[in-house]
This record gives C-alpha cells, sequence and structure tokens, in this order.
C-alpha cells in the first residue's frame, strides 16, 4: 500500500503564470492558440457551446514556429580528414509569430498547458496565413 498524504500535489498554473519560453516546437509544427469562438451567428442566433469544435476548419494566432523542414547533410565519405559537421540545416517555415491562420482541426493536435487551450499543427495541415505587417513595425 502506497502512502499518498506526504505527497506534494502537482501545481496547477494560472493563464497570468503561463510561460511559453520555455516550450520549444519541433520540426515543421506550430503552435496556435485559437481564437475566441463567436458565440452568435450573424443573423444573430446563439450558438451553443461545442459547435466551433466540430468545425473541419479552425482559426488560431501562432505563438511559436519549429525551426522548419530537417534538410539532410551531404555525405563527403572521400574526404576522410575532413571535420565531421553535426550542425543541421532547415527550410525555414512560412509561418510566423503572430499571424492568424486557418487550419485543418482533422490534422492538429489539442492540448492543455497551463489551463490554456493550444493546438499544435503541422505546416501541411496550415490552409492560410495573414499576417498584419504593422505589428512587427
Amino acid at each position: 500500500m502506497i502512502n499518498t498524504t506526504n505527497i506534494a500535489p502537482t501545481p496547477v498554473m494560472t493563464p497570468a503564470e503561463v510561460n511559453l519560453d520555455k516550450i520549444i516546437v519541433v520540426g515543421d509544427r506550430v503552435l496556435i492558440k485559437p481564437k475566441s469562438p463567436a458565440d452568435r451567428t450573424e443573423s444573430g442566433l446563439y450558438l451553443p457551446p461545442g459547435v466551433q469544435d466540430n468545425e473541419r476548419i479552425q482559426s488560431g494566432y501562432v505563438l511559436k514556429v519549429g525551426p522548419g523542414i530537417p534538410i539532410p547533410l551531404p555525405t563527403d565519405e572521400d574526404e576522410p580528414w575532413k571535420a565531421p559537421e553535426e550542425k543541421v540545416k532547415y527550410i525555414p517555415l512560412q509561418a510566423k509569430e503572430g499571424d492568424l491562420a486557418l487550419f485543418l482541426q482533422k490534422s492538429a493536435y489539442e492540448i492543455i498547458y497551463g489551463g490554456q487551450r493550444y493546438f499544435i499543427v503541422p505546416q501541411h495541415a496550415i490552409l492560410l496565413l495573414e499576417r498584419d505587417p504593422d505589428l512587427f513595425s
């Protein structure tokens, strides 16, 4: 029998304490925070909760971007005296932090981090990016 009285509970982060600097996005993936869903239609009808979750296409803001698609290193087997290069090179992604992205819900992975809902989306699942050039000026 395990004594659980001395085990400290795991701390739960509040939304204000969420630090995305600790997160490293890997490969050709993008971390997206979904836009707040609309609770009404254009004609004014109220939508029940969960309607937006069943949409095939979702939208959200890009928070972090992975390094890109890795390029295989050329092999120089004919020059054994050369020091091996371990540096990996990447093809950069089109998505940048702050972009509004439309992506396929089916290809996205939903995660909860610090009580906030995020999506990890591969580059190929992003359909459209909207970039505000004044955002980075």
